[in-house]
């Protein structure tokens, strides 16, 4: 068989889960009112995000971590990263739905959570996982608006020793996290933005 095809076929599958997803998305994440929703940031918008109906979701869990591994990753040129996670609580799911994704493949790719401040117990720890040679991490969140949370992580990430470039997320409001993000010098790279789900 011409391994082309065979590449091309692949390509075609993983379009293909994208789609699926995102029509899943667009029925159970996305939601539109005419008085205004109030955010995490403080802003208010009329358009509203819940990604918690895919990472709380074993199916769609699933295809979001394969969508990452075998097309955002890929498409941004990106390796495999030594480990991957952010602030919990919306990082947590995405982190561990990788985590057993590359390891179906045979990699190993380690689950961080940050915490939103240090333990004030035990080992008085903001950052769990079992890191032991890991240098880089990347950043995971589930819905960017102005990048505060992510930053947050960040800043934790980057005073244990870790280096950060690339923050992914499911959803970027597109409403200033991109810019905040890479005046730290962070490229995002969403699956998806708000405009997908509102033009």
């Amino acid at each position: 068989m011409d391994s082309g095809r065979v590449g091309y076929q692949d390509r075609l599958k993983d379009m293909q889960k994208q789609a699926e997803l995102f029509h899943e998305a667009r029925d159970f994440i996305y939601r539109y009112s005419d008085t205004p929703f109030r955010l995490a940031s403080g802003g208010e918008s009329h358009h509203y995000f819940n990604c918690k109906a895919i990472t709380m979701h074993p199916g769609r869990l699933r295809q979001l971590a394969e969508i990452i591994r075998d097309w955002l990753l890929p498409n941004a040129a990106l390796p495999v990263p030594q480990a991957a996670g952010g602030l919990t609580l919306g990082a947590d799911p995405i982190a561990f739905a990788l985590a057993r994704a590359w390891q179906d493949q045979g990699q190993l790719v380690m689950p961080v959570v940050v915490r939103k401040e240090a333990k004030g117990h035990g080992t008085s720890q903001q950052i769990e996982g079992l890191l032991d040679g890991v240098h880089e991490v990347l950043l995971l969140d589930d819905v960017i608006t102005t990048g505060g949370s992510s930053l947050k992580a960040v800043q934790a990430l980057r005073q244990a020793g870790y280096i950060v470039r690339h923050c992914v997320c499911i959803v970027d409001r597109e409403e200033g996290g991109e810019a905040n993000l890479q005046s730290e010098g962070i490229t995002l790279l969403p699956v998806w933005k708000k405009s997908d789900f509102i033009a």
